[in-house]
């Protein structure tokens, strides 16, 4: 089974594929308090929940989604048509990092109109920081997205206690991918944002995310015996002991609420992962 699959399968129970409840999801997205006919964009959108729910809260807005994951986009476009969605949301198949909104008003996705019209009030880069090589390069990235006043949500780990080298090794990290919640603060200011509200994810909110994630596929695989299965329960078990054994109570996840600060450039030291 491909990466992908997985990662679909074990989010089917917890859609928002973060370790965020949905209160304070809906709580983040109504602190960005859009206007009618907001632009949404999310680099990273997996299934598109964050979307639809955004959708839902603001009637008018619309929005678009990119991912690379064929499974994850049939979902969301399956989703987005049973919630009476579809007509506000786009979807992308292509690498974040080389979405280009202007690319998609001129293929008549989204609206035409003047260069102001391809851009979006709310960019959303939830748990993808990866896609861009971290923090400071997603908020780089996200910045020509952004619509005068327009706020950027972006959600990133956090070294919530020093990682000893074996759970660096484990996580395949080194020291500085993260820093900790004081400086992931100040790496997204160094990137001329200011910051606006922000979620920490407490550690019931990862529990309930791990235990969802594993259990989720652990029922699926338990369903489908045979090699998938198989393949599926050993994900399960990878995946239960990297979080139990490594980075439980090591590493943490904030969610920012961010707006560009006019005619800031990057700070030097801003481009840390």
């Amino acid at each position: 089974m491909n990466r992908q699959l997985i990662s679909h399968l074990a989010h089917a129970d917890h859609p928002v594929a973060a370790p965020i409840t949905d209160a304070h999801v809906e709580r983040l997205l109504r602190r960005a308090n859009l206007a009618p006919g907001a632009r949404i964009l999310d680099l990273g959108c997996g299934q598109g929940e964050w979307l639809m729910r955004a959708l839902a809260l603001y009637p008018d807005a619309t929005a678009d989604g990119v991912d690379l994951s064929d499974v994850a986009l049939d979902a969301a476009r399956e989703q987005a048509e049973r919630r009476g969605l579809s007509g506000r949301l786009g979807l992308h198949r292509l690498p974040a990092a080389e979405f280009s909104s202007a690319g998609v008003a001129s293929a008549g996705v989204s609206s035409g109109g003047s260069s102001a019209d391809w851009l979006y009030d709310l960019v959303l880069c939830v748990g993808a920081t990866h896609a861009f090589g971290g923090l400071a390069a997603t908020l780089d990235a996200v910045r020509p997205h952004l619509a005068p006043s327009g706020l950027a949500l972006v959600g990133e780990g956090f070294w919530e206690s020093n990682p000893t080298q074996q759970v660096l090794d484990r996580l395949g990290a080194g020291p500085d991918d993260f820093a900790d919640l004081a400086g992931t603060v100040e790496r997204a200011e160094k990137a001329g944002y200011a910051t606006l509200y922000a979620h920490t994810s407490t550690r019931g909110e990862w529990d309930d995310y791990e235990w969802s994630w594993t259990g989720t596929l652990t029922r699926w695989a338990l369903d489908h015996p045979g090699p998938d299965g198989d393949a599926a329960l050993a994900a399960v078990h990878d995946h239960r002991d990297m979080w139990l054994r490594c980075y439980r109570d090591v590493l943490g996840f904030v969610t920012l609420l961010l707006r560009p600060l006019p005619g800031e450039a990057p700070q030097p030291g801003g481009r840390h992962g």
